[in-house]
């Protein structure tokens, strides 16, 4: 069993007057891809802006890498090396795809390896490495937002619905890029709608209901029982690869 790496207990979240977390349980484990599930307004995206204190915990717990990281503010839990691509993707716009990955680096700024192993990744950033990321497309916006996230290393990748809007081939790549990076053993937790990205991924799985963990498990489990499916989310997997 792997070390885990990022666990919640008992988290509640309120946003503004409304409590949208009731008592959150999961854990991310070390080396894997932990999905998080779950239908609409299940609370999947304010556990991941909780866990980066965006929203603050009202109450229970969030650990990483052994430290409680509840209290901290945003800035600080991203020095910890967790690394965070929101839905909306934050790319700056008027910012050249290098000035935007400049960005996220530290003092010794973009590093010749690391951009040569980004670049693998993602040949278009280096086609379009100059260019504004205004002009990018959808797929490779997202993909300079992935990449922005791990030009430097970080222990765990959180990201949030990546392939939202995106074509079917632009999904095939980022499958295989999130492929790579668990051969790379990068620990990341994915909310994700697409479920050929689910099921190709995932090592492990959590579905929220309600502001709830309401299943935790095997991500290969969820996929061959499409009763479980039907149950927790209300659909098939199968349909949806």
């Amino acid at each position: 069993m792997s070390e885990v790496l990022l666990e919640l207990r008992g988290v509640e979240t309120r946003v503004g007057r409304y409590q949208i977390l009731h008592g959150v349980d999961f854990a991310a484990r070390r080396g894997r891809v932990t999905m998080l599930l779950g239908r609409n307004g299940a609370g999947k995206t304010t556990t991941l802006r909780t866990i980066m204190g965006l929203w603050r915990a009202g109450a229970g717990s969030i650990t990483f890498a052994g430290r409680r990281i509840e209290a901290l503010g945003t800035p600080e839990i991203a020095r910890l090396g967790i690394a965070y691509v929101p839905e909306t993707m934050g790319i700056f716009s008027q910012l050249t795809v290098r000035e935007n990955l400049l960005l996220a680096t530290g003092r010794d700024g973009l590093a010749s390896d690391r951009l040569d192993r980004l670049f693998a990744l993602f040949p278009a950033l280096r086609e379009r490495y100059s260019v504004p990321a205004g002009v990018l497309s959808g797929g490779q916006k997202q993909m300079l937002a992935i990449g922005r996230a791990i030009i430097e290393p970080r222990s765990l990748l959180v990201v949030d619905e990546p392939t939202k809007g995106l074509a079917p081939h632009v999904i095939e790549v980022l499958i295989e890029v999130f492929r790579r990076l668990k051969q790379s053993e990068t620990t990341i937790l994915l909310v994700e709608q697409n479920f050929r990205m689910a099921v190709s991924v995932g090592d492990d799985v959590a579905v929220m209901d309600d502001g709830r963990i309401v299943h935790a498990g095997s991500m290969a489990d969820l996929a061959a029982d499409e009763a479980l499916q039907h149950r927790l989310l209300g659909l098939s997997l199968a349909v949806h690869q």
